[in-house]
């Protein structure tokens, strides 16, 4: 039997508890899970690549089967790249569904050979995103139980808190 690879895009700046359960539920469906982590020069990061890139490297450390990668352009290149069929992709909300199924059809045209697998997280990370963490963050709330304690200290850090 074919091993099976899916990827999981996004920007993660930072990596939410969220992700990491959606990354621990990947795990349990594909036998190998690339974490990609988009370079995008159109948005402003907290984190440069590198941060976010070994933040995820240090709270996956004990997850087998992840691996991390940054990766620039359409995410259906990288998958093209790296000859994987299968993205994954986080539903938090009844809102994310609209954005996320657009992506999802766009990205079937450009790549009909692609599939998008939609994952929820947890109901207690369903209200999570790394904007709202940011934004909490830099106002001196406590956001220890929304991110891993290594991320925590790195905001803490990049925010002089």
């Amino acid at each position: 039997m074919m091993a099976k690879t899916a990827i999981y895009p996004g920007s993660f700046d930072p990596m939410t508890s969220g992700h990491v359960d959606l990354i621990q539920r990947a795990v349990q469906i594909f036998d190998r899970v690339i974490v990609a982590v988009l370079r995008n020069t159109h948005k402003d990061p907290l984190f440069p690549i590198e941060d976010r890139i070994a933040m995820i490297k240090a709270v996956t450390k004990n997850i087998k089967k992840v691996e991390v990668e940054a990766f620039d352009g359409l995410v259906i290149e990288f998958a093209k790249q790296k000859q994987v069929n299968v993205l994954i992709r986080g539903i938090r909300m009844i809102s994310d569904f609209e954005y996320e199924f657009q992506m999802a059809l766009t990205n079937r045209r450009l790549a009909p050979g692609i599939e998008t697998v939609f994952l929820m997280p947890s109901e207690q990370y369903s209200f999570l995103s790394s904007t709202l963490i940011k934004e909490a963050a830099a106002l001196g709330a406590d956001v220890s139980s929304f991110v891993p304690k290594v991320v925590e200290k790195k905001l803490k850090e990049r925010l002089g808190r």
